[in-house]
């Protein structure tokens, strides 16, 4: 439109929205959220084995690797400034069983992947998962009892998994299993032990969601559950005000982060998170919302770079400190381009 002499003084928009957007450098003046590899947590997934970093077919472009090549993965990490490491074992399916065992051996393939991790690069922080589910032979984040998982029994296995990374080197518990009153017992356990200083991210909000199916394919834990459906114990997606009592029960057990997971169909949630309680928030940017965006780019569907970047700011947007996200070497090594 173009003001003409009879157009009336004041009936045409002097405020202007478009004003700041014309130049590179005014939008990115103006812009209200930044990335930062800070703001990245990147899982590794680990295997047993020498020599080998095999690809996962429903995520194109993570691996497993075996222990020794973890290093070097780490170490490239770091150079592009990513503060922190997640680790996520593909456990041998002999060293599964009902009762987990083998998530509280010292010498398991956490604790292995911990020591040469920190052997390596001792400022890089380490995460590390804790719940039975790449240890058990029922595939559940806990133990089976009649077909139920049982919840106080669990905690005691938990309790005795996040012991043992700790003391291997590990620098912040991460329960996702979802059982109730397990961070109280696991903060407790911590702090009797000596190991007063280990960090807790909290699963507070873990919703049963379609959007894992990549990473069981990644553990090995596909197709093995018994009894009851993970329903019992995650999350109903349908629900919000009881995320905000997990999220509260979490901070006062003892807390120090919590994160929403997944990530993208629950920006909802991390908002009301964030906005209650002002802790520092994390969410977990899930396989199949890593696969989705791979996919989607092979298929010449989306600019993948672009959208990589649009749905990590999204996070930052929403509320999130920072995001475990398998985008966080490509993310970083962009951010360290521009």
């Amino acid at each position: 439109m173009t003001r003409g002499p009879t157009t009336p003084i004041g009936a045409y928009p002097q405020t202007r929205m478009r004003r700041n957007r014309r130049y590179d450098w005014s939008r990115r003046m103006v812009r209200e959220n930044q990335l930062s590899p800070d703001d990245f947590i990147w899982p590794l997934f680990v295997r047993d084995g020498t020599g080998t970093a095999e690809d996962i077919p429903t995520m194109p472009g993570v691996v497993r690797r075996t222990v020794d090549l973890l290093a070097d993965a780490v170490g490239e990490a770091k150079g592009l400034g990513i503060p922190s490491v997640a680790i996520f074992p593909a456990i041998d399916p002999d060293l599964k069983t009902p009762m987990a065992e083998e998530a509280w051996n010292p010498d398991n393939l956490v604790c292995q992947a911990i020591r040469t991790i920190k052997d390596a690069h001792p400022e890089v922080g380490i995460v590390c998962d804790v719940a039975l589910d790449p240890f058990n032979s029922d595939g559940h984040d806990g133990i089976v009892r009649d077909g139920h998982v049982a919840n106080d029994e669990t905690i005691e296995a938990l309790c005795r998994q996040a012991l043992v990374q700790v003391e291997a080197g590990c620098d912040i518990i991460a329960p996702s299993d979802m059982m109730d009153g397990r961070v109280g017992a696991i903060r407790e356990a911590l702090d009797t032990s000596g190991c007063e200083q280990a960090q807790i991210m909290s699963y507070a909000a873990k919703f049963s969601s379609a959007f894992y199916g990549p990473f069981r394919d990644a553990i090995d834990s596909s197709g093995f559950l018994a009894g009851e459906t993970k329903d019992t114990y995650q999350m109903d997606p349908a629900n919000t005000d009881e995320a905000l009592r997990e999220v509260a029960l979490d901070i006062a057990e003892g807390a120090d982060m919590v994160m929403v997971k997944p990530g993208l169909p629950y920006l909802d949630i991390i908002w009301r998170v964030k906005e209650r309680f002002g802790v520092p928030t994390f969410a977990y940017n899930v396989s199949g919302e890593y696969a989705m965006l791979r996919f989607a780019a092979e298929a010449d569907a989306i600019d993948f770079t672009k959208a990589m970047m649009e749905t990590l700011v999204s996070f930052k947007r929403a509320g999130c400190n920072g995001v475990l996200t398998y985008f966080a070497v490509d993310a970083a090594r962009l951010l360290g381009d521009q």
